[in-house]
């Protein structure tokens, strides 16, 4: 499956007053295609991924297109967990280098996104779900 090429995403989560809530996010990939954050502990997302793991994130590849709702995104649902394994921090800094400035702030950790399942929109009307053993088999 090919993304669509976007330079953000939008994570999504409920928070523990059961609101549904999105923050902007730069992901970077990891080695085996799954999204890497860089958060910081004081965003009210990170809060709420304490009450639970699970979230999805939109990458958006709409951009420039007059109509978006005939333009390609996809949705990722999943799990956010803390990660401080090297490669994951080598792989999002080698992907977002503008990030080491803020990197090692005390209030800043990394963290991997586990892809369950995927809902792609190819454009309007054209929509597929995959579960994750399909994409990253």
């Amino acid at each position: 499956m090919q993304l669509p090429k976007a330079s953000f995403g939008t994570l999504a989560r409920r928070d523990d007053t059961t609101y549904p809530s999105v923050s902007l996010t730069v992901p970077a990939l990891d080695g085996a295609g799954m999204p890497l954050l860089l958060l910081s502990d004081l965003s009210d997302h990170v809060r709420n991924l304490g009450n639970s793991s699970k979230a999805s994130l939109l990458f958006d590849g709409t951009g420039g297109i007059d109509e978006p709702l005939t333009g390609p995104r996809v949705t990722l649902l999943g799990e956010v967990t803390e990660t401080r394994d090297p490669a994951h921090r080598a792989a999002y800094l080698a992907a977002r280098p503008e990030a080491a400035f803020y990197a090692d702030f005390k209030d800043f950790r990394f963290y991997r996104f586990t892809v369950n399942e995927a809902l792609l929109v190819a454009g309007f009307g054209r929509i597929h779900r995959f579960m994750a053993n399909e994409l990253f088999s």
